[in-house]
């Protein structure tokens, strides 16, 4: 159960993102394995969990509930951000793909966002995805809905990311403190856990940053991805 949170504002567009995933799954951290997009890969499946195109446009999938880990009949998830980053905003990307036959894939949520806007494509029981706009403001994500407070993790963090500053969410992405349930940083558990971190800052005025630790995370483990694309 992976987790993205959004922050839209005047100023930009600001993510913070763990990925969770099983421990022994193989990956790459983030390079610029695909001309003009610099992403994690997956080396198992040959996808992506989130990346940046040289536009300045970002796209992450998350699995929904109940779906996690791949079936041999479908084809892998880590395609669709690939897709997406093929676009020069995010806007081109969720009208290219709100079409989408999303048969082929088990159920996702693909987050595109620049630093104008974002928007969130579901696949959930329906053959076409689920397109809309995410609001200004502070959205978070995990397997669920924007900001669904049924979820224990939603329920327990999106206030604190909803309180301090992006200065901050470094550290809020560290927290592995409480309930294995509702907490942000998994501990590992039969196999699973959080692998990997994100702080990327998609300013109105100025270049994209990523900040990437390639670990559980903790406030002092992140460096600069070098966004120097081909």
């Amino acid at each position: 159960m992976c987790t993205i949170i959004l922050k839209i504002s005047s100023e930009g567009t600001f993510i913070g993102a763990n990925r969770d995933e099983m421990l022994d799954r193989p990956w790459e951290p983030p390079a610029e394995y695909w001309p003009g997009i610099i992403a994690g890969r997956d080396t198992l499946a040959g996808g992506t969990w989130l990346g940046l195109n040289e536009h300045g446009v970002m796209a992450a999938v998350l699995n929904r509930q109940g779906s996690l880990g791949p079936v041999p009949d479908k084809r892998s998830r880590g395609e669709l951000p690939l897709l997406a980053l093929q676009h020069h905003s995010a806007l081109a990307a969720a009208k290219a793909l709100r079409g989408l036959d999303t048969s082929p894939y088990r159920r996702f949520n693909l987050v595109i966002a620049d630093a104008q806007e974002a928007f969130l494509l579901r696949r959930i029981g329906r053959p076409i995805a689920e397109f809309s706009p995410l609001p200004p403001g502070v959205t978070m994500l995990t397997s669920g809905d924007p900001n669904d407070t049924d979820l224990p993790r939603i329920a327990r963090h999106l206030p604190k990311f909803q309180a301090h500053g992006f200065e901050a969410w470094a550290t809020l992405l560290a927290n592995n403190t409480g309930r294995w349930e509702s907490a942000l940083n998994l501990h590992e558990k039969n196999g699973f856990g959080t692998i990997c971190s994100s702080v990327i800052s998609l300013p109105t005025n100025g270049a994209p940053s990523w900040l990437f630790c390639p670990r559980p995370p903790e406030p002092t483990g992140f460096a600069p991805v070098v966004l120097n694309f081909a």
